[in-house]
């Protein structure tokens, strides 16, 4: 019954099937960065430092909750991949429907809370007095696109969940250029503030979302649902929520601990602020093929789970560490000899430039670690174990709330830069051990299948 949108991953070259199924989704990362990319430029180059810094701020607070929706939806299509996989397709309707509407339940009760503590959370977070309302004007628009998040993030995760990493790529590389034009249109010409480019993103990604609906509908007859798949099932959504609520909470856990060190960041200074924003934003667009390889591990455990092959995914998951590795070499060299012409783009000041380049140093030295932490990390998480994968994310939060008590006040910025290399060598030396510890488990649930049923 699969279709020609629809891909296997339970059989053929590990290698082939990473790369082809990453490439397309690294596109779609990449280009999705650049939501946040022309946003920065725009801000920084046109409305100030103030604003560049007043945008930076939100960044962990975003990443917190626009983390858990992603979360959330990425576990929502993990039992899809191991239905498909096991090519049980009756089940994996009834978990797509269920889906749906377990997301539309979160998205309204978690755009209702974040809309009535936003302001209070950025004071908390001690944001420099002069840029707080500039904050709050951006992120507020952000959070009131959460709905947008769930549809975009849900239906591009279940095609990938199917194999099809390619479409929703297209959809982004689309809403991209949306996000472009909207920026100019809103800033330059409608002389907008930090307002105008989080609109633009929220209208660019709502164009994704509802361009990936429409596509699957068309392309995808085995996601054809009948009304008994729109009810809600006590079994469907106990897995649902066994595995998206800790998919997302291992988001939030994590952005705990980058929100208490950007607060520690906040408490250097405008200009703190606005040099740790630019390092972000280049090292988040460098960084995406390490989301890719996380992502496609995702999708390749629970296909190859729901096949009942843990031989495929342990070297399926050392094949991804081997392109990680190497492109962490790579970029390394890119941005030790280019990182201060890229930061040029958000900004000529010299001393944000200089300590852009002290934290993206740090971080290119140890971006291997980085690369073990998305493939272990996605990898467990597909394979079925989302709440184990948690306490993955709480290393790195112990590690991100020892930097900014310890080493911030110390050092200041100085020691700021250390804090995500800490934070992933914590998170790797839990990860890979309880990686086999999972494998191990599931190893000995299918002999026992296989054994009963003889």
């Amino acid at each position: 019954m699969a279709t020609d949108s629809t891909k296997k991953m339970t059989e053929g070259n590990p290698l082939g099937l990473i790369l082809g199924f990453s490439i397309p989704m690294l596109a779609g990362l990449l280009f999705q960065q650049m939501y946040n990319l022309v946003d920065t430029i725009i801000v920084g180059q046109t409305l100030g430092d103030s604003a560049l810094a007043a945008v930076g701020s939100t960044g962990s607070i975003n990443f917190l909750i626009n983390g858990f929706c992603i979360g959330v939806c990425s576990g929502f299509a993990i039992p899809v991949a191991q239905r498909f996989g096991a090519e049980s397709y009756d089940s994996m309707r009834k978990f797509v429907g269920n889906a749906i509407i377990m997301s539309a339940i979160f998205a309204i009760v978690i755009t209702t809370i974040v809309s009535v503590f936003c302001y209070p959370i950025l004071r908390l977070m001690q944001t420099p007095s002069d840029i707080i309302d500039l904050a709050y004007s951006y992120i507020a628009i952000i959070f009131l696109g959460i709905p947008v998040t769930f549809l975009y993030n849900l239906t591009a995760g279940i095609m990938r969940s199917l194999g099809d990493s390619k479409t929703p790529t297209y959809f982004l590389i689309m809403a991209a250029g949306i996000n472009v034009v909207l920026d100019i249109v809103f800033i330059l010409v409608l002389k907008m503030s930090v307002d105008g480019p989080a609109l633009a993103t929220v209208i660019s990604q709502l164009v994704a979302g509802i361009s990936c609906v429409i596509y699957m509908k068309k392309r995808f007859p085995i996601l054809k649902l009948a009304k008994s798949d729109l009810k809600l099932g006590k079994h469907h959504t106990q897995v649902l929520i066994s595995m998206g609520i800790p998919f997302g909470l291992q988001y939030s856990v994590t952005a705990i601990g980058s929100v208490i060190l950007q607060t520690a960041v906040n408490g250097l200074g405008t200009v703190a602020v606005a040099s740790m924003t630019a390092g972000s934003k280049v090292s988040m667009f460098v960084v995406c093929p390490f989301d890719a390889l996380g992502g496609t591990m995702a999708t390749y455990a629970g296909q190859n789970v729901g096949a009942k092959n843990i031989d495929r995914v342990k070297k399926g998951v050392w094949t991804a560490q081997f392109i990680g590795t190497i492109y962490s070499i790579f970029i390394l060299i890119v941005l030790y000899f280019g990182g201060r012409f890229i930061l040029h783009l958000f900004t000529d000041t010299d001393i944000v430039i200089e300590q852009a380049m002290m934290f993206l140093l740090a971080n290119a030295v140890t971006y291997t670690l980085l690369a073990a932490v998305n493939i272990f990390r996605f990898a467990i998480q597909g394979m079925g174990f989302s709440t184990f994968a948690i306490y993955s994310g709480v290393m790195e939060m112990i590690a991100r709330i020892l930097v900014a008590f310890i080493f911030v006040p110390l050092v200041g910025f100085a020691g700021a830069i250390w804090a995500s290399p800490v934070a992933w060598l914590f998170a790797v030396i839990f990860l890979i051990p309880g990686f086999y510890y999972c494998c191990n488990k599931l190893e000995k649930k299918f002999c026992g299948d296989n054994c009963h049923q003889l």
